[in-house]
Formats: structure tokens, sequence, C-alpha cells
């Protein structure tokens, strides 16, 4: 090769180092900046959530050392990266964040580990399950119905499905979002007279282009979970019964009844 004169290998020095690949820890300050602003206003939290999900997987360490540092409106939001980003890295941290103090916290945690089928989490679920119900949390409340919902998907709890009920469950599509709801009253006996305690009932109108949730009955019913499962299971079915009365019903309406065994009150230990 020829001599280069010093003008052109000058340039060729600048134009290598403008094209080399930047080192990873250069962009830590910025992921960094971008993980304390998930605590911020809704509007810089929203575009540093969208722009950590654009980095995604390389955003993952710096959002992990940056979690504890996090209020609960920045925690919840780096939740929400997790679950888009995809990277099980994120597993320590998200079971770390069931025993938050922050209810909704615990819960979001436990069903994005389920979403994201993160190794080792059935225990901790488990865990955190059985605090619930140590601290005396209504079994129809959202955190421990999202930790009920996240044993399930892992395979750690399977619902107990009576035959007739799953028999009319069978009756509908395969993309119906539950029961018709011609079938609401047979469905509630059915789960009572197999000891199943019904919480709630969700109605879902189904249309030719889309599927929505609808309102229900005006009735307002809480359980005394002090009692007896026996009198549980006839107190949810004679309200359950009352709604059944009044609820939406036609051939386009589904219902989706939320139950649980005995054993989701009393957990083997």
């Amino acid at each position: 090769m020829g001599p280069v004169a010093d003008g052109s290998f000058g340039a060729l020095l600048v134009a290598s180092h403008l094209l080399a690949p930047r080192p990873a820890r250069l962009m830590s300050p910025s992921i960094e900046r971008l993980v304390q602003q998930l605590d911020g206003e809704a509007d810089t939290s929203y575009d540093a959530r969208a722009e950590l999900i654009r980095l995604g997987s390389v955003a993952i360490p710096a959002m992990i050392d940056g979690l504890t540092s996090l209020g609960g409106f920045g925690r919840l939001t780096a939740i929400e990266v997790f679950e888009e980003v995809g990277d099980p890295r994120c597993g320590p941290a998200l079971i770390g964040l069931l025993d938050s103090d922050d209810p909704t916290i615990r819960e979001w945690a436990a069903t994005a580990l389920a979403s994201l089928e993160i190794d080792g989490a059935i225990e901790p679920l488990r865990r955190a399950y059985r605090a619930c119900l140590e601290r005396t949390t209504p079994p129809d409340w959202t955190e421990p119905s999202g930790i009920r919902w996240a044993l399930t998907e892992l395979g750690a709890r399977t619902p107990v499905i009576p035959p007739l009920t799953a028999r009319l469950r069978a009756t509908a599509a395969n993309d119906a979002p539950g029961w018709p709801s011609a079938h609401f009253t047979e469905i509630i006996n059915d789960l009572a007279d197999h000891a199943q305690v019904i919480l709630h009932s969700q109605f879902w109108r189904v249309d030719a282009d889309r599927t929505y949730g609808i309102s229900g009955t005006a009735l307002n019913w809480e359980l005394d979970w002090t009692t007896p499962w026996e009198h549980l299971v006839e107190e949810a079915r004679t309200w359950s019964l009352l709604d059944a009365l009044e609820a939406p019903a036609g051939d386009n309406i589904f219902i989706a009844p939320t139950w649980i065994d005995r054993t989701d009150l009393y957990p083997e230990k």
C-alpha cells in the first residue's frame, strides 16, 4: 500500500471514530435518566416508558438497578415495561416486588411473573398468596385474585370446574368470553352444589365485529369471610341467584363468573 497523505489519513481516523460502535456503558446515564423519569408527571412518565420499551433488553439492567429508587407510580410503570420487553432477567426484581407495601404493586408483579412465565416464580407467589390471607385480605379483592390467576397460568393451581359447568361451556364458541347467559342459573347452582364460592360475574356482549364488557346488576354484596365455608357457599349462591334475576340476557350475552374452592381460602402450607 502506498503512502497516505496526512489530511486523508486524519479524515480516515475521524470517520472510523464516528462509525465505531459506542460501548454500551456510554448509554447508561441516558437510560438511568429515563428510569427515573418513570416517576415523573404523566406525560414525562409515558414518554420514558415508550422509550425504554423501544430500547428493549439493553435497558433492563439499568431498570433493575433503579427500581428501588422509584416510588409507587414509577414501579408500576416499570412493571409495564418489563412485561412489554419480555426479558426474563427482570424475574428476580418482580419476585422482590411481591414483598412491596403496596398491594397494587404486589398484584401487578404477580401477574407479570405469570405473563412472562418466569422460572422459580411459583413458590414466591404461593407465599405472597398466603401473606394475603394472613393480612385477612378478602379473597375477592384484586390482589388475591391476581395471584390466583398467576398461579393458574403457571400451572400451580387448577380451578374446580364441575361436569355440568364444563359441558355448558363447551356449547359456546371457542373464542366466546364465557358461558351463554341462558345457562346462568344452572351454572350458579352447579358451582354451589360442588362447594364452590362464587365471588362475582362479568357480563359480555358479542357483536359481529367486537366483544365488550357490559354493566351487570346493581347488586353490591359482600361475603362474611369469618363464617364457615358451607355458609359462604350458600350465601354466595343466594346472592348470585338474585344477580341472575336482574342480569342482562340474550343470545349474544355471555357471563364469566369467578369462583374459588375451599383450598383457595385454606391453602396447604
